[in-house]
């Protein structure tokens, strides 16, 4: 039986999703299309709506509804420290931990050769200039422990030294309740390059 091209033309829209595969966008879209008409037209607008309200902070790069980001206009963050991530959902899940308190720099990305993605493709301009403006004392550098990040990380560290006192990057190492044995060789490479005194 041939499927309704409506519920394909959704299902291939979900499919784009991350972590949504085939099955999963199925089931999506039935549910969806059993919604109430009212909660699936909220849903359609809350999409719709999505792009026009959620807007880039011109300082830091993260997402804001407003002129500007909530992190960049908080008084109370330590102004001395820059952290630069890759994406959005980076500072998310930063300041979910609750631990750093300091202001961020978005890069929107990191240098990928393999998917075309160079320096210029990335907000690298924009934190020179920030860097310049500002008297920040320290820039972590907080890319994923991939090639690509690494490749990022290490393009950074040559780009701003001298441009600011310190340069540091996030230390990586063994997850809390991990297993050596399940552990991958570059983490575990880390962990002891990364260890400290007790």
């Amino acid at each position: 039986m041939e499927k309704l091209k409506a519920l394909v033309r959704l299902e291939e829209s979900l499919i784009k999703l991350p972590s949504v595969g085939r099955r999963s966008a199925e089931r999506m879209a039935y549910a969806l299309l059993n919604m109430v008409e009212d909660d699936l037209l909220e849903f359609a607008a809350a999409l719709t709506n999505l792009k026009k309200a959620i807007k880039t902070c011109p300082t830091c790069g993260f997402l804001t509804e407003t002129e500007q980001c909530a992190i960049c206009e908080d008084r109370d963050r330590d102004n001395t420290v820059l952290m630069v991530v890759s994406f959005p959902k980076d500072v998310i899940a930063l300041e979910k931990a609750e631990t750093y308190r300091g202001l961020y720099h978005v890069l929107n990305g990191v240098i990928s050769l393999s998917k075309g993605v160079s320096v210029s493709d990335l907000n690298i301009d924009s934190l020179i200039k920030r860097l310049s403006k500002n008297d920040f004392k320290e820039v972590i550098i907080a890319t994923q422990p991939t090639i690509e990040g690494e490749t990022t990380a290490l393009y950074l560290a040559k780009t701003l030294a001298g441009k600011v006192e310190a340069v540091t990057r996030l230390a990586y190492g063994l997850p809390m309740g991990g297993n050596l044995d399940y552990t991958d060789a570059l983490t575990l490479s880390k962990a002891v390059e990364g260890r400290r005194k007790l």
